[in-house]
């Protein structure tokens, strides 16, 4: 699994700053079958030319950590994994490998992030690992809305159309964040039945491409 970190940033330019550290963080999830993913995610740590070796040209790799799992949907349990270490500073690193087996069976959901840390926080783990794994999971629960917009389109329906997995996704989102907050305005709408707005990103897109943001939910 060799997955190369894109050198874009996110982040404003920093010509004039003296750096001295870069992590960078990459997820990617794949659509397996109608009810399995596959989740990619790499973590690599860096430091600039000539910090560690002096006259040193290029950039060090410290860190590259990656994992790939194999995700059941709806249920989002995890039921194959594998880990390595691309780049370790030391060679006992990879003792810990084996022990990642033990997300086997995990649900990423709710309570996923306090688990990790139950299992393989501190010396039970790789710190990096642990990290990566925290920033993943977001991303697949992400990934959930693309395997149901996915499943819309094969149904020749609307991105946005409401069904009954839209149903169960817009209430497994409750008390996620402060726009989901079970007593506010969002979910109210959504109790009260209103159509489901598109994102934001999608309603400008429509408009740029001179279609009508309806679209998303009726074609």
């Amino acid at each position: 699994m060799n997955t190369e970190l894109s050198p874009h940033s996110l982040l404003p330019p920093d010509e004039d700053m003296d750096i001295i550290h870069t992590r960078k963080y990459e997820t990617r999830v794949y659509r397996l079958n109608e009810s399995e993913m596959l989740v990619r995610g790499a973590i690599s740590d860096m430091k600039p030319p000539g910090l560690y070796v002096v006259d040193d040209p290029d950039e060090l790799e410290i860190h590259q950590m990656q994992v790939e799992m194999t995700v059941k949907i709806p249920e989002l349990e995890i039921t194959d994994v594998k880990s390595s270490f691309e780049t370790h500073p030391h060679s006992s690193c990879p003792k810990i490998l084996d022990h990642y087996q033990n997300l086997v069976g995990l649900n990423i959901a709710r309570g996923f992030t306090h688990k990790i840390r139950e299992l393989f926080g501190g010396p039970r783990g790789c710190t990096h690992i642990t990290a990566l794994l925290q920033a993943i999971a977001p991303a697949v629960v992400q990934a959930t809305w693309s395997m149901a917009v996915r499943q819309r389109r094969e149904a020749g329906l609307a991105a946005g159309a409401v069904d009954k997995n839209r149903e169960r996704m817009l209430t497994g989102n409750i008390n996620t964040c402060h726009v989901w907050a079970e007593d506010g305005e969002h979910l109210q709408d959504v109790r009260d039945g209103k159509p489901p707005e598109p994102p934001l990103q999608v309603t400008e897109r429509l408009i740029q491409l001179g279609r009508k943001p309806e679209e998303w939910r009726v074609f």
